[in-house]
């Protein structure tokens, strides 16, 4: 399975925003860090807020917070939030899609089960378990942005 750039975006954005947990964060900042359009990244927060992950704080001083604690933000949920409507497959649309062997094929039930044991062992994961204790992520990140 391949995650959308937004669904990337939006967890890398989680991340960084979990370990500076004690400040407001600019998209500016996040942009600049990972070198990613800011563009994009204002729609990735733009979803984000939308679905309660996240806080935005307009004005000057303004910025970007989570709307809960680390811990209690997981990873699956997010992941299933943010995918949603994409589809694995064409035979996983609502119609079915076109594909000639979609009534005799088990393909599909075979990657329904794998994407199942995909989200099962992203829900064993919260963001706080991405981030806390994790000395080089955040080596990574005090470094100054090229």
């Amino acid at each position: 399975m391949r995650l959308t750039t937004h669904t990337d975006y939006a967890l890398r954005t989680l991340m960084f925003l979990a370990a500076h947990d004690e400040r407001l964060v600019t998209i500016s900042e996040i942009a600049g860090r990972y070198t990613i359009s800011r563009n994009h990244l204002m729609k990735v927060v733009h979803t984000l807020g939308r679905l309660g992950i996240i806080e935005t704080v307009r004005g000057r001083s303004g910025g970007l917070r989570l709307a809960r604690p680390a811990s209690d933000i997981g990873v699956g949920a997010v992941v299933r939030a943010l995918e949603d409507g994409t589809q694995m497959v064409e035979c996983f649309r609502a119609d079915g899609g076109a594909c000639l062997i979609t009534g005799a094929c088990r393909l599909k039930g075979a990657l329904s089960v794998a994407l199942g044991s995909f989200y099962d062992t992203l829900d064993t994961y919260t963001l706080a378990d991405l981030v806390d204790g994790n000395q080089r992520l955040a080596s990574l990140f005090a470094r100054e942005a090229a």
